[in-house]
């Protein structure tokens, strides 16, 4: 009977182990930074918070001094060229492009960016992470050539490698994010 106590106590204390391992491991792989900020925007631009979250973090890690070798800057890795459209379509005064290292400003560009693709292609998230990698002109492309897409409204393959594994990479962590943010696996907060 105590050899049964005891092994039933150890399958516990490594079952405990194994879900704080994986519980961390979550938490290193899909960060959830500048929370305030992400749910204010998916509200205000109609964008799942699960999609900002996965765009940031494949686009920069979470990191707001983030910039690639392209000179895509801050979290949403936004193009000099498209925040210069996106701030003059959103009626931006006066912008600075010393405050796109702020969270607040890049995720509020990003998310306006994001929302005009939803309705530049019905809210199909796909085709939205495609263009936010290709740009919206391949994307478009690409959807009135069979060869691309067999309907002219769904990405039957994508020519681009890059984008392909991009889309991939998104929509995989968008359904991670969503679960995270739906069970509270840990809360949505600042970092």
């Amino acid at each position: 009977m105590f050899r049964l106590v005891k092994f039933i106590l150890q399958a516990i204390l490594w079952v405990i182990i194994l879900l704080f391992v994986i519980y961390c491991a979550i938490c290193i792989m899909f960060p959830i930074k500048y929370g305030e900020q992400i749910i204010k925007y998916s509200d205000k631009y109609d964008l799942s918070p699960g999609l900002v979250c996965a765009v940031i973090n494949t686009e920069s890690r979470f990191k707001t001094d983030a910039q690639s070798h392209k000179g895509a800057r801050g979290l949403m890795q936004l193009m000099p060229n498209t925040i210069d459209w996106a701030t003059e379509n959103m009626g931006i005064t006066n912008f600075s492009y010393a405050t796109i290292e702020d969270p607040d400003v890049n995720i509020d560009i990003g998310c306006w960016v994001l929302h005009y693709l939803s309705e530049q292609f019905n809210g199909n998230e796909e085709l939205m992470a495609a263009a936010y990698n290709a740009g919206i002109g391949n994307v478009k492309k690409w959807l009135g050539d069979t060869k691309y897409s067999s309907d002219g409204e769904y990405l039957d393959y994508i020519p681009y490698g890059e984008t392909e594994k991009y889309v991939e990479k998104v929509m995989s962590y968008k359904t991670v994010y969503e679960i995270i943010l739906r069970t509270d696996l840990y809360e949505i907060a600042d970092n």
